[in-house]
This record gives C-alpha cells, sequence and structure tokens, in this order.
C-alpha cells in the first residue's frame, strides 16, 4: 500500500507491488535488474572512496536534525546534540539572499567550535550563484547541501527545492558547480522521492554521478507535504542505498529512538534525519530513554524549553523562532492551559525571559494536577485548525521576508505574490 512501510528480505531486494514480484537491484546500476529498460554499464563514482573516508572522519553519524527554515539554527542544534543529536544541518539557506544580503546571512548563518558535523543547506535555481554562496562558508561547515526537497508553495514559486525534480539538467549543473569548485567541503543533497521506485533511483545515481558524496532521501513525494497525514515508503531508500556507492540517509517516520534504528535496519541507510518530531522532542534521539529514570516524565518538554531558552542566552535567535519551539515542546499541555498559550501568542512585546515565566509557571501547574498527561480544553479538531492556520500564517511570513530580501536586492520575484 502507498505510504506504508516494506520490511525488504535482502539489501537489494525489493518488492514491488504493481507487478507481485521481486525485483533485484544491483548497487552498480541505476535502474532494476531484470527490467525491460536496455542494460546499463556499471558507471564511475571518483568521489566515492573520499566520501566514505569523509563520512568516517566526522564518525560516521547516525542521528541528524534535519534541516528546517526558521527551526533548526544554533540553539536548536545545540540543545539537539546534548540529547543524542550527532549531526546537523543548518536550516535552509537562499542561495541569492545570502550571497548578497549581509543582514540576511547574520541572522540566518550562526555556529560555534562544538557545533558539527553541520552541513549548511542552500535552495537555489543559478550554478554561479550557488557556488560564490557556498564559498562563504565552506570553510566552518563538513559540508554544502543542496535542498531539492522543500515542497512549499514558496519554494514553487521560487523554483528551488522539490520543484526542481522535473528539470535534471538543472539540478545536475547545480551539483557539479558546488562538486567542481569547492575545495574545503564536501557537497551532499537531500531529496525527496517520485511515485515510481526505478524514477527515485535513477534521480538519486544522476545527482551521485554529478558529484554528491553523500544523498539524503526523504521517503514521501513533493506532494505529500504532512508528515503526519501520510507515511514514508522506506522501500524507495532501500533501493536507493542499494543502488549508490556514497553514504545514505534516511528521512521519514522517524518519530522515536527505535523508528531511527528500525528505519537503519530495514532500509540499510548509514543515518536518519528527524524533522517535525525532534522539534517536539529534542530528546528523540537520547539513548537513555529506554533505561529507567530516562523519561523525564510530563514536565520534560518544560525542561527541555528552558534549557533551549538557556542556550539561546550564548547564541541567540530571532524570536520568531524562540516562539515556535515554545509551541512545539510545550506541545499538548497547552491545549489544557489555554490561558499560557493566548500569552504565547502575544505580540512583539513578549520577550525570551516571559517565555521562561510561562514555562517555570506551567512546569508548577503540571506538577500540582499530579498528572501525566493534560485534560484538553480544545478538542483535536479545534487545535488542528488552530495548528494548520498557525503553520500558513508562518509560511506567509516567511514568504513576506524572502520577497522583501528580494525586493532590497532589485530581484523581481514571484514570491512577492499574496498567498491565498
Amino acid at each position: 500500500m502507498l505510504g506504508c512501510n516494506r520490511l525488504l528480505p535482502g539489501p537489494f531486494a525489493l518488492f514491488s507491488p504493481r507487478i507481485g514480484s521481486r525485483t533485484r537491484l544491483n548497487p552498480l546500476y541505476s535502474r532494476p535488474m531484470g527490467s525491460h529498460s536496455h542494460f546499463n554499464p556499471p558507471v564511475e563514482v571518483p568521489q566515492a572512496e573520499g566520501a566514505w573516508e569523509w563520512f568516517r572522519g566526522m564518525g560516521s553519524p547516525q542521528f541528524w536534525v534535519a534541516p528546517m527554515v526558521d527551526q533548526s539554527e544554533l540553539a536548536f542544534r545545540m540543545l539537539c546534540r546534548r540529547y543524542g543529536c550527532t549531526a546537523a544541518y543548518t536550516p535552509m539557506l537562499h542561495a541569492r539572499l545570502f550571497l548578497e544580503g549581509r543582514a540576511y546571512r547574520a541572522e540566518h548563518f550562526t555556529t560555534c567550535d562544538a557545533d558539527r558535523p553541520l552541513l549548511a543547506q542552500f535552495c537555489a535555481n543559478d550554478p554561479d550563484t550557488l557556488l560564490h554562496a557556498a564559498r562563504l562558508v565552506e570553510d566552518q561547515v563538513d559540508a554544502v547541501d543542496l535542498n531539492l526537497g522543500c515542497p512549499q508553495r514558496i519554494a514553487r514559486r521560487g523554483r528551488y527545492g522539490a520543484f526542481l525534480m522535473d528539470d535534471l539538467p538543472l539540478v545536475e549543473s547545480l551539483v557539479r558547480a558546488l562538486a567542481g569548485g569547492l575545495t574545503r567541503a564536501r557537497v551532499t543533497v537531500k531529496i525527496r522521492r517520485f511515485d515510481e521506485v526505478g524514477r527515485t533511483v535513477a534521480y538519486a545515481a544522476a545527482l551521485e554521478r554529478a558529484g554528491a558524496s553523500l544523498v539524503a532521501v526523504h521517503a514521501r513525494t513533493r506532494e505529500q507535504k504532512t508528515a503526519a497525514a501520510v507515511r514514508a515508503d522506506w522501500a524507495h531508500i532501500a533501493a536507493v542505498k542499494a543502488a549508490l556507492r556514497v553514504p545514505v540517509l534516511a528521512n521519514g517516520n522517524v518519530r522515536s529512538l527505535a523508528d531511527a534504528r528500525a528505519c537503519m535496519r530495514d532500509t540499510g541507510a548509514d543515518g536518519v534525519l528527524s524533522a517535525e518530531p525532534l522539534l517536539a522532542d529534542p530528546g528523540l534521539f537520547w539513548g537513555r530513554r529506554g533505561e529507567p529514570g530516562g523519561d523525564g516524565g510530563p514536565t520534560e518538554g518544560c525542561r527541555l524549553l528552558l534549557e533551549y531558552l538557556d542556550l539561546c542566552d550564548a547564541y541567540p535567535a530571532p524570536f520568531r523562532m524562540v516562539k515556535a519551539h515554545a509551541f512545539r515542546m510545550l506541545g499538548p499541555w497547552l491545549a489544557e492551559h489555554t490561558d499560557v498559550r493566548d500569552e504565547l501568542n502575544r505580540g512583539p512585546d513578549l520577550c525570551n525571559e516571559r517565555v521562561r515565566e510561562l514555562t517555570m509557571e506551567l512546569v508548577d501547574r503540571i506538577e500540582e494536577c499530579g498528572r501525566d498527561a493534560p485534560i484538553p480544553k480544545i478538542s483535536a479538531k479545534k487545535l488542528a485548525a488552530m495548528e494548520a492556520e498557525a503553520a500558513r500564517a508562518a509560511a506567509i511570513a516567511e514568504q513576506a521576508r524572502e520577497a522583501e530580501g528580494l525586493a532590497e536586492l532589485g530581484v523581481v520575484s514571484a514570491a512577492a505574490e499574496t498567498v491565498h
């Protein structure tokens, strides 16, 4: 069934629901063996050996903070690293704005010595712009990643992310520009899957041939934007892993440490990424979760938020990011303590210190009630609608910031259109 994980009987075996048989995937070829397509000769991947040396040199990291716009900033990355994450991506960086906007660079890219391994992710549709933007950070990161997975409307209007999937020559030129022009950082890509496994494998293999030293596969399609609504199809990841010679990371359905281990076991992936689940639980990859006392109990989200706020003192973040993290980490308890939710929704006069005070007050309330779970005052349907509206508002604001930044550079962009 589309969207469901399939347990694979072997590292190169894939069950095809269309033909009802197993198709063997040879790791040297980009198409299933036994298909009716012409025979593909072995393809040279000159960067493969170096890619594995680089990956092992980083410690072969398995647990990754996924790239998230306005959410995988330095303070949050450092929090996740405390609790089991072994590598991270920056938020997606707009190559043109990053290259030409000093203020944009200062706000969106910050790091420190302990923030490694780190991949800087860019979205772009012009090879020269991408390369020059990447050169500004290549000596501060372990790799430069090309975003080929963003499915949001802002990416469609800006012609980047997953909306480049149908323009393979352009995508290949972007990867080649980085691979040929960077001297101190590896080149990686993050993609989404196609409907057919064969197309996903062919796409990933083309990017490997273009020079990618690592491929991360989000096992949902471009149209499957809501992670909670559609399960990722791990069969695509397993097929890509079987076909490629460089490291492969998996993204999708990783909501716990057990999920992460199951994903690597069932797909053969060399590591996993988590995005939305990690926002709600930055301790998702913490190995102590399964040990006595490893679960922090009903106030754990509050405690993690307080730690994050402390990290923001050392690594400041724009308040819109802080506020978004507060909503995620406090999570279900805000459905019961609606006054705290309303306070967090206040205007620009709210600050980090007030968020800290509200969080400590919420800890007192949770401990006083003696329950492990909240009693919501807001229905699940209404809460989902409120969260959807908040996500929409955040997307509109991000689109407006991008359009404003491009306008300052004298660039006319479709992102300036109003979201309807």
